[in-house]
């Protein structure tokens, strides 16, 4: 039997959860004071996900950078993969929250997209 501690990461109350597995089964989990920590131990031992934040470049516009971040989450071991993508992509003002910087980054079938306005430089 292998137990694994975890801190949900669901809310802001962050349980101290504790899954007991036996091989790659969840047997048990404990710890959580609601559902959402039960379904995010269950994911995170079998597998784990993260949506990614960054920054990416932004040519003409009121400001140099705009904030990205992936649609959905992404496996976790992609993670890394993501970000270096990421770190040669310039776009073209104007750009608004929602709009798709990168579709399919790191062939993970999830688009990374713009969390902010930014407006053209006049």
């Amino acid at each position: 039997m292998e137990i694994r501690n975890l801190t949900c990461i669901n809310c802001p109350m962050g349980c101290a959860l504790t899954v007991e597995m036996n091989g790659n089964e969840v047997v048990n989990i404990t710890g959580n004071t609601c559902k959402r920590g039960e379904v995010y131990a269950q994911k995170e031992v079998s597998n784990p996900t993260r949506i990614v934040t960054s920054t990416v470049r932004v040519n003409g516009g009121k400001s140099d950078m705009v904030s990205v971040k992936t649609k959905e989450d992404i496996p976790k071991g992609k993670i890394f993969d993501c970000v270096k993508a990421l770190k040669n992509v310039e776009i073209q003002a104007p750009i608004r929250i929602g709009d798709v910087i990168v579709s399919n980054i790191a062939d993970t079938g999830i688009d990374v997209i713009a969390t902010k306005n930014i407006e053209i430089k006049n």
